[in-house]
């Protein structure tokens, strides 16, 4: 128990204040709290079976940089999706994925993949040794969830005091900014230190800002047509 608590612990608090409980903030603007709650705990739950069972082995197939960009590319298309959405106020009701569960899911495990939470939960699991294994997974999945249930709440509280639309403006640029950061980071890692990776990153920011130019008067052009 007392190893379960500890780990717990140091889980919670290596958790507060990451980018996954800012995420789980913008995602209460676009999914029901049901749909975070499931999503985010089998993200959490197959993240720390990983770490714990074959973290290790996974760094070594799958680079870091191509998770980096898959999940720059996944923010980039959530922020894209969160503004149109903000634009086109009558299809945003029919434009929530099929899928919520699985959106979730799949944000946040990109999100987290080789996170410094995953990080802790590998170093537990190779210290503890197999005979903890169980102990460990639980004890950081309890502890990963509790922390990032504080942002689910807090994104469902904010949408409720906050003037309409505000959250989903702040999803837009919490979406936008870690997917421009992500990508550097991915850049970086595949190209090294130096101006191809920020040169990249910065024709891609670019390109992204003049399609969501693009994208918002577009849709302003449409309501002001239905209007």
């Amino acid at each position: 128990m007392l190893l379960f608590i500890q780990i717990l612990a140091t889980m919670f608090i290596a958790e507060m204040g990451d980018k996954t409980q800012l995420l789980l903030v913008a995602m209460s603007s676009r999914y029901k709290l049901r749909h975070i709650v499931l999503g985010s705990a089998a993200a959490i739950l197959a993240l720390n079976a990983l770490a714990v069972g074959a973290g290790a082995l996974v760094s070594q197939f799958i680079p870091d940089y191509l998770i980096k960009l898959i999940a720059a590319l996944a923010f980039l298309y959530f922020a894209w999706s969160q503004l149109r959405q903000e634009g086109e106020e009558e299809e945003a009701a029919g434009s929530q994925s099929a899928h919520p569960i699985l959106a979730v899911f799949g944000t946040f495990f990109l999100a987290e993949l080789g996170d410094k939470t995953q990080l802790t939960a590998i170093a537990f699991a190779a210290s503890e040794g197999l005979q903890n294994a169980l102990t460990v997974w639980l004890a950081c999945s309890a502890g990963l969830f509790a922390a990032d249930l504080i942002g689910m709440l807090a994104g469902y509280l904010l949408l409720n005091k906050l003037p309409e639309g505000f959250l989903g403006r702040l999803a837009f640029v919490i979406f936008a900014v870690f997917g421009v950061t992500t990508l550097l980071e991915g850049c970086t890692l595949l190209l090294g230190e130096g101006a191809g990776a920020w040169a990249i990153t910065a024709a891609v920011a670019v390109l992204f800002a003049l399609l969501c130019v693009w994208t918002w008067r577009r849709c302003r052009s449409r309501a002001g047509e239905t209007s």
